[in-house]
C-alpha cells in the first residue's frame, strides 16, 4: 500500500510537470506571437511535445493529434515568417486581412472537419467530449493557419477556441491549463489590438513617390 502510494504521488508529479511546462511555453509563445517574434514558432514547438504527453493522459485524443499537426504548421509559419510569405519576397511578412476565398475555404474546412472528426471520436475512441474535443480543433487549426499567414482575424478564431477550450479542460479536470487558456485569452485579444495598430499603421503610411 505504501508502495502504491509513492508510485501514485510520483506519477501525479510527473503530470504536473508536464501541465506546469505546457503552461510557461505555451504564455511565452503567444506572447511572442502577440509581439510578431518569430521565435515563437520553436517555443510553440516544445509547448506542442508537452500538450501531446498531457492530453494523451487525459484522453483527448483530438487535441493529441492537433498538436502533431501544430508541429508541422509551426514548421511552415516558421518559414513564411521568415521569408515573407515566399521565397520571391522580400523582408518581414506583413499583417493582412483574410480574403473572402480564404475564408470560405476556412468555413467549410471546420465545418467539415468538426463534423468528421466528432464522428471518428465517437466511434473508435472512449472519449467523453466527442464534439468539443472535435470543435477545438478544427477552429485551432484554421486559428494556426492564419497565425502562420499574418491573418488578422485569425485572432479572432483562437478567442473563439479558447471560449471553448476554457471549460473543457476544467471538466477533464486540467485545472492549471484551464487557467492557462484563460491567459491565453487575454494574450489573444492583446495580439488582435497589437496586430491591428500594425495594419492600420501600414494602411496610413504613405506610398513612396515613383520617380518621374
Amino acid at each position: 500500500m505504501v508502495t502504491l502510494t509513492i508510485r501514485e504521488s510520483f506519477v501525479n508529479w510527473n503530470l504536473s510537470w508536464t501541465e506546469a511546462l505546457g503552461f510557461a511555453t505555451g504564455a511565452v509563445c503567444v506572447w511572442l506571437v502577440a509581439r510578431q517574434h518569430i521565435i515563437n514558432w520553436p517555443v510553440g514547438i516544445a509547448n506542442n511535445v508537452f500538450f501531446i504527453v498531457l492530453f494523451l493522459q487525459a484522453g483527448l485524443y483530438a487535441d493529441a493529434g492537433l498538436q502533431v499537426v501544430f508541429i508541422a504548421l509551426a514548421a511552415y509559419g516558421w518559414w513564411t515568417w521568415a521569408h515573407g510569405g515566399g521565397p520571391a519576397t522580400v523582408g518581414a511578412l506583413p499583417v493582412r486581412r483574410t480574403t473572402s476565398a480564404e475564408w470560405a475555404w476556412l468555413a467549410a474546412g471546420g465545418v467539415l472537419g468538426t463534423a468528421a472528426l466528432t464522428l471518428l471520436l465517437d466511434r473508435a475512441t472512449d472519449s467523453t467530449v466527442p464534439f468539443w474535443d472535435a470543435l477545438t480543433t478544427a477552429l485551432s487549426l484554421t486559428a494556426t493557419y492564419g497565425q502562420c499567414r499574418k491573418v488578422l482575424e485569425s485572432w479572432w478564431l483562437w478567442i473563439a477556441a479558447d471560449l471553448v477550450y476554457i471549460p473543457l479542460y476544467a471538466y477533464k479536470g486540467l485545472y492549471l491549463t484551464s487557467l492557462l487558456y484563460i491567459g491565453f485569452l487575454a494574450l489573444c485579444v492583446a495580439g488582435l489590438l497589437g496586430w491591428r495598430r500594425t495594419l492600420a499603421a501600414a494602411a496610413s503610411r504613405p506610398a513612396t513617390a515613383v520617380p518621374a
